[in-house]
C-alpha cells in the first residue's frame, strides 16, 4: 500500500506542478478516486493546451521530465478534454 501511496503522491505533485508551469491562471480541480483495484487521479484545468511527452530532452535539462515520471509510477494515464473547454489529465496506479 506505500508503493501506492508514493506513486500517487508522485503523480499528484507532477500534476499540479504543470498547472502552475503552463495554465495561465493557474486554477485546477483534482479529483482522487479510491478503485477496488487502487486509486484514480483526475487534475482538470480550463487551458486547452493539450500535454505531450518529450521525445528527446538534453540530459541536463531542468524541466520537461513530469509526464515521464507520470508514465514510470502509473498503471495508466491519459488526456480527454473537457466539457466545456479545458482538459482532464488522469492516471491509475493498482495496488500490487
Amino acid at each position: 500500500m506505500a508503493d501506492l501511496a508514493d506513486a500517487a503522491e508522485l503523480g499528484v505533485s507532477e500534476l499540479i506542478a504543470n498547472v502552475v508551469r503552463h495554465v495561465p491562471d493557474r486554477r485546477c480541480t483534482v479529483l482522487v478516486l479510491r478503485q477496488a483495484t487502487g486509486v484514480r487521479v483526475e487534475v482538470a484545468d480550463g487551458f486547452a493546451g493539450l500535454t505531450s511527452v518529450p521525445l528527446e530532452l538534453p540530459q541536463d535539462a531542468e524541466s520537461g521530465r513530469g509526464l515521464t515520471l507520470l508514465d514510470a509510477v502509473a498503471d495508466k494515464w491519459g488526456v480527454e478534454p473537457g466539457v466545456a473547454g479545458g482538459k482532464t489529465v488522469w492516471f491509475e496506479c493498482r495496488v500490487v
